[in-house]
């Protein structure tokens, strides 16, 4: 299963326990008729970004295949993120998601590469 098909199925999955949720690109984009579009998130931005319109938080999904790996740029960003305490991880299926915006877990998926770091 490819990551833009777990993506689709996430937000579904999400969207039906009430959260807000966006996919989010960073980096720049070729564009058809030439040249490249700039979203302005800085490199390492995740996939997705989302909150719950119950409580306010906010949350930020990185997708990755059951096989995937975080890029350097991606693993920096987990490491600004987790110094404030904020609500993200990596997911590679709907109920890794679930489980991370629903316990507000601060870098789920990124346990091996704070290891690595020590």
């Amino acid at each position: 299963m490819s990551e833009h098909s777990i993506q689709d199925d996430v937000r579904v999955a999400l969207s039906k326990y009430g959260y807000k949720v966006f996919r989010t690109a960073a980096g720049k984009i070729k564009m058809l008729a030439g040249g490249y579009f700039d979203p302005g998130m800085p490199n390492g931005w995740p996939d997705l970004t989302g909150f719950n319109p119950v409580d306010h938080t906010i949350f930020f999904i990185e997708m990755k295949s059951p096989i995937g790996k975080p890029r350097d740029d991606q693993i920096t960003f987990h490491k600004f993120l987790k110094k404030y305490g904020v609500c993200h991880g990596i997911a590679r299926s709907p109920e890794d998601a679930i489980k991370i915006v629903q316990g507000q877990l601060c870098g789920y998926g990124f346990e091996k590469y704070d290891r690595e770091e020590k």
